[in-house]
This record gives structure tokens, C-alpha cells and sequence, in this order.
């Protein structure tokens, strides 16, 4: 089994982080949630669940995950900037772990350089971002370019999940080797 992290911070889209926290766990994976602050109390925008950070994105060490899924709503916004977060981003992207965004996940994906030449979805309003920072925007329910997944809106959850849930399933292969 892996280990994969979530990237969260405040007003999450409720249903991006608990379909695929769920459904990775429901798999037997370990989950960490990573936050800008250890032990800080995140809400969903829906305000339909509700995590606590275990982990500061300055405690976290790169090299003990094997994916991270980063959750969309106001949540990637609020982390995009902090130059921790782009770090732990771009490690993983350095050793083709899976990097799974969904919505407004991407911004961390632009934020930390990693959208020139790769060819990704997001929610339809955060296209010219995408387009500005070199990145193919295509508006498909799920796009994997390598390592990254990404998908547009709680309704593409089924097929974000499922790509997700391939790539971890293929570094845990890789792992037991």
C-alpha cells in the first residue's frame, strides 16, 4: 500500500476531498492530510464535512508519499503561494509520483510551475489561467498527462477517482518490486 497526501486548506469542495480521501482509504491506502497549520480545523464551502490538518506542509517530507491529491473550491487558492506547498508539488512531479487535481487544483499546479506543456483540465473558469501558464486545456470529465490527473467538477468525480485510484495502484505496484 501507499502513502498519499491531501492537500487542503478552508472551503474546500466538500464532495473533492471526501469522494477520493474515501475511496483511497476504502483501498487500504494511508491518507495524511496536509495543511499550512498541524491540528487546524478545515471546513468545507458546503459545510458538509469538516478535517483537521495531522500535518504542516512544513513538517512534511516529499519522499515519504507516493501521490497527493489536491481538492478544489476556494481550498487551492489559499495555498497556492506558500512556497512549501510548490515544493512538495514539484518533488513529487520530479519523481512522476501521481498528482491528482480536481477544479481549482490546478492553481497549485501553475503556482509552482508545473502547467508549461502539459496538457490538463480544471473547472471552464480557470482555463486562461491554465492557457497563460503554457498548459493545454482540454475540457474532458478527466485528462492524464503522465503523472497528472485532473479533472473539472464534483461531477467528474467518478472518473477522477478512478485515474487516481490507477496511478496510486501503479506506484504501489512499482513499490512492491
Amino acid at each position: 500500500m501507499v502513502k498519499v497526501a491531501f492537500l487542503l486548506g478552508s472551503q474546500f469542495e466538500d464532495s473533492e476531498m471526501q469522494a477520493p480521501y474515501e475511496a483511497i482509504r476504502a483501498e487500504g491506502h494511508e491518507t495524511v492530510i496536509i495543511g499550512l497549520k498541524a491540528g487546524e480545523k478545515l471546513q468545507g464551502k458546503q459545510q458538509k464535512v469538516e478535517y483537521t490538518a495531522e500535518l504542516s506542509i512544513k513538517d512534511a517530507k516529499p519522499e515519504e508519499y507516493d501521490a497527493v491529491v489536491i481538492p478544489g473550491g476556494s481550498s487551492p487558492e489559499a495555498l497556492r503561494n506558500d512556497s512549501s506547498i510548490q515544493s512538495f508539488v514539484q518533488r513529487l512531479d520530479e519523481e512522476g509520483k501521481t498528482i491528482a487535481a480536481i477544479c481549482h487544483g490546478p492553481q497549485i499546479l501553475i503556482s509552482a510551475g508545473l502547467a508549461k506543456g502539459r496538457t490538463l483540465t480544471c473547472y471552464a473558469a480557470l482555463r486562461d489561467d491554465l492557457a497563460n501558464a503554457g498548459a493545454n486545456y482540454v475540457d474532458q470529465e478527466v485528462v492524464v498527462d503522465k503523472n497528472f490527473v485532473t479533472s473539472r467538477t464534483p461531477q467528474d468525480e467518478p472518473a477522477f477517482i478512478r485515474e487516481t485510484l490507477k496511478g496510486i495502484r501503479s506506484r504501489s505496484a512499482q513499490s512492491a518490486r
